[in-house]
């Protein structure tokens, strides 16, 4: 099937012939018609599908006889990090570039003067994150009693992100009556809680079975014996294997500058992503990743969803994800497109236990890959200095003379130390003082 058999505008298609498609994943083949026919939709698939294409192509045409009234939006795409917002921006304005739609990019970070001003004018597409979204509209900056239709983009991982609470007071702001698509790559309980909450006889779309890994992808797990041996152990890695370009993750923030920091010191260049940097700087990073002039983009979890990078040859986990979706959703960054890619998880004997996990989530073992990285470094040296229990009983020794401390010995001459006055004791007599009166 092709994007011409679909049903879509002239200025759709055109749009997206230029962009260079005409076929559609098998996720858009099936959401497009559904959504055409202004059905919910509940879409499950894995990262690197086609997913925000599913949307926004058809949401393009169905917005396109309207015109949206100030502080009121036609439609919404709520998702769960900026750089996710802004690639699903960047998708509407490379397939509506024919198509007159005003759209409006909410998220934090950045200017909230320059976002209200957007919103005065009015805009048939909001997107936004939760968290900003929210703040707008407790200022009184924005309504949301004319939306039309509603996208929850990466539903888990707004759940992950602790969202839901926002989720679902944003949905409780909306009209009863629009259409809703819901695209999620896992389905937990609590997923498919709020999706039979928010849906309403939804078309179920599922083209791969949840948390499965892309088929375009090898998958390889390389054991080393200590932790501070990754960076050998990655090294050999980027020698040998022709990287073009690759995404390394790490579980935590201030590991990533030292990540970045050991890159830098052989060569590659590297840089770095992840959630505390402003806005600007993040955007900078990503644009140069894109452009090729960054080799290794550094950065965590924020870049594990939704970011679609072209040909990316490489993922390295430099540590085991703590969440075993997560796994899923970082090496599908590569391998996106039809296009092979090469995966790498670096890992501990004391990732054993995750690594089980992850396995059973996909269904399947990861392969093994052997990389001599030497052996592991010796133990720090022990402190010389006796172990506490020591201390104490050398400190102690001379106890029990200690009990006797009101003697001391000057040339083997004992003299006994003042012993403290007893107190008198009043035994209720006159003592001496004795009245007259009673003297006989």
């Amino acid at each position: 099937m092709e994007f011409k058999d679909l049903g879509l505008s002239d200025a759709v298609l055109k749009a997206v012939e230029e962009a260079g498609y005409k076929n559609p994943t098998p996720i858009q083949e099936q959401s497009i018609p559904a959504v055409q026919m202004c059905r919910d939709v509940l879409g499950l698939a894995q990262t690197g599908t086609g997913k925000t294409g599913a949307f926004t192509i058809p949401m393009i045409d169905a917005l396109a006889g309207g015109r949206a009234k100030a502080r009121m939006p036609r439609s919404l795409i709520l998702s769960p990090t900026r750089e996710l917002a802004m690639q699903t921006a960047e998708n509407f304005d490379k397939y509506g570039k024919y198509i007159q739609l005003t759209k409006a990019l909410i998220v934090g970070g950045t200017s909230m003067d320059e976002q209200v001003r957007l919103l005065d004018k009015g805009v048939d597409v909001l997107i936004a994150t939760p968290g900003r979204l929210l703040d707008l509209f407790e200022r009184g900056k924005i309504l949301l009693a004319d939306i039309k239709i509603l996208v929850i983009d990466e539903a888990d991982r707004m759940m992950d992100m602790g969202f839901i609470p926002d989720l679902e007071k944003i949905v409780s702001l909306l009209p009863p009556i629009r259409q809703t698509l819901f695209f999620s790559a896992t389905m937990p309980p609590e997923i498919k809680r709020l999706a039979d909450k928010f849906l309403s006889n939804p078309k179920i779309i599922t083209i791969s079975p949840p948390a499965s890994t892309a088929i375009n992808v090898e998958a390889f797990v390389v054991h080393v014996p200590h932790f501070k041996q990754k960076q050998a152990a990655f090294f050999k890695l980027y020698e040998s294997e022709g990287i073009k370009n690759a995404f390394v993750f790490c579980n935590r923030k201030r590991d990533i500058e030292e990540v970045r920091r050991f890159m830098k010191s052989k060569g590659i260049k590297a840089d770095a992503l992840h959630g505390d940097m402003e806005q600007s700087e993040r955007t900078e990073a990503l644009n140069a990743f894109k452009a090729g002039t960054t080799q290794v983009l550094v950065c965590s979890d924020v870049a594990a969803r939704g970011l679609d990078v072209q040909a990316v040859s490489h993922v390295f986990n430099w540590d085991v994800p703590n969440h075993p979706e997560d796994y899923v959703h970082r090496i599908g960054r590569t391998g996106r497109a039809g296009l092979k890619g090469r995966a790498f998880t670096l890992a501990t004997a004391m990732d054993d236990k995750a690594l089980r996990i992850i396995e059973k989530l996909i269904g399947k073992k990861i392969d093994v890959l052997e990389v001599d990285v030497g052996k592991a470094p010796p133990p720090p040296p022990e402190r010389d200095r006796p172990a506490p229990a020591v201390r104490q009983r050398e400190r102690h020794h001379n106890r029990h003379e200690k009990q006797n401390h009101r003697h001391r010995h000057v040339d083997n001459i004992e003299i006994e130390t003042d012993k403290p006055e007893k107190p008198e004791q009043n035994d209720g007599g006159f003592g001496d003082d004795v009245p007259s009166f009673l003297r006989k």
